[in-house]
């Protein structure tokens, strides 16, 4: 078994193109992000004009002049330096980044004194977030595999005109599975490059690869439309980073621009101001998914986060309480440059939970609420029973079988 699981992941290597470096092999400059602080000002909301996109036409010009200089100046008071704004009309605040000198002063007690001042609505520090990827390169050769008899799923749903957001680093939009699929593509990043990036284009294949194309995978909703909205970037191929204004600025753009189903294939600590935009985001009847990380006791942020989905992958163990368990091994998914290969961890278990939410977006009766982990049905000792939990969405179908697991590897078409 494993001598033909190795026979064909060098078939799957045959389909890399010739010439140049992959994406995946691109090393970028470790983020300041960690010498950073955001600084939160609260400003009228009644000039937001929602089709202006971004943050243009909120609180703009004279007003937007006066709280820029009330940073600066705060930035002055302090011995920072100020970056870059963002509005944030959702919250109703405007979001300056500010940089602490290397002078021995933590992040945490620069943004606690700013936070004393009667100016400020809060302040943070920067946080990052990583993927929830597995790093070890023997994972790929492990053939272990759960098939969730998708054909069947797709008798009753195939997830079509669900907006699903994946937030996420550069998605491929023109890979051979995912050309057409995605709607709305937005970059929240600056000074990382250009190049399609492999998580982000992992996670968009499992939720959305198209279907019945001649080549490579299935995806698990593949009439779904994809938003990819890059709020993170490679910094190698073993590693994948987001900030908290990255992720708040895709949040936002999400929120305001159709989201039904949220993906947060990543982890880090607990963060105000993404806390308070995943409130909205609920509140507004999207689903919101997160990969679980096992190293941390609540599992970490945001799938630790009251009405977000938490998804962990099969193969860590028991599952945590309350928390959903789906696909994450040996996963077969698109990557930069008309590439395939098989990826394991948290992350793309939660990918394939997106994208059950979004076929469970599909036949849901008027006025049902959002796909939540409410609305899963499980298996006895762990796992998801899709075709139950989408058959009882839709009040019956065809989708009967109970899922069972799989050690056989799953059939790509190339």
């Amino acid at each position: 078994m494993k001598r033909w699981l190795v026979a064909w992941l060098i078939a799957l290597a045959a389909l890399q193109p010739l010439g140049g470096a992959a994406a995946a092999d691109q090393v970028v400059a470790p983020p300041a992000a960690a010498r950073q602080v955001l600084l939160l000002l609260r400003l009228p909301p009644e000039h937001y004009r929602p089709e202006s996109g971004y943050s243009g036409g909120y609180g703009g010009g004279a007003a937007h002049g006066a709280r820029r200089r009330v940073a600066a100046e705060l930035a002055r008071e302090h011995g920072l330096t100020l970056v870059t704004d963002w509005a944030l009309p959702l919250l109703g605040v405007d979001c300056f980044v500010l940089t602490v000198p290397d002078d021995g002063r933590p992040p945490e007690d620069v943004a606690q004194a700013l936070a004393r001042d009667p100016r400020v609505d809060w302040a943070q520090p920067m946080n990052e977030f990583r993927t929830r990827g597995h790093d070890d390169p023997l994972y790929p050769l492990q053939p272990v595999a759960q098939a969730w008899h998708l054909d069947e799923l797709h008798e009753i749903a195939t997830g079509r005109n669900v907006r699903v957001a994946v937030v996420d680093s550069r998605v491929d939009r023109h890979h051979p599975d995912l050309e057409g699929q995605v709607v709305l593509e937005q970059d929240f990043v600056d000074g990382h490059g250009e190049l399609p990036e492999d998580h982000g284009t992992a996670v968009a294949g499992i939720i959305a690869a198209r279907a019945d194309n001649g080549a490579g995978i299935l995806g698990v909703a593949p009439n779904a439309r994809l938003l990819a909205l890059r709020a993170c970037w490679q910094q190698s191929s073993q590693s994948t980073v987001c900030t908290s204004l990255g992720l708040a600025m895709a949040l936002h753009f999400a929120i305001t621009h159709g989201a039904e189903v949220i993906n947060l294939s990543l982890s880090g600590p607990s963060d105000r101001l993404l806390d308070r935009l995943l409130d909205v985001a609920l509140a507004r009847r999207i689903s919101v998914v997160a990969a679980v990380d096992r190293s941390r006791p609540d599992g970490g942020f945001p799938a630790s986060h009251a009405g977000v989905a938490a998804v962990s992958d099969e193969s860590e163990g028991p599952a945590l309480p309350g928390v959903l368990v789906a696909p994450g091994r040996d996963v077969p998914t698109t990557l930069p440059g008309d590439r395939w290969k098989l990826v394991s961890g948290s992350s793309y278990a939660a990918a394939h939970v997106a994208g059950l939410f979004a076929l469970m977006r599909e036949p849901s009766p008027a006025g049902a609420g959002p796909p939540s982990m409410d609305g899963v049905v499980s298996l006895p000792g762990g796992g998801i029973d899709a075709c139950a939990t989408l058959a009882r969405v839709a009040g019956g179908g065809a989708c009967v079988r109970t899922v069972t697991r799989s050690t056989t590897p799953p059939n790509l078409r190339q």
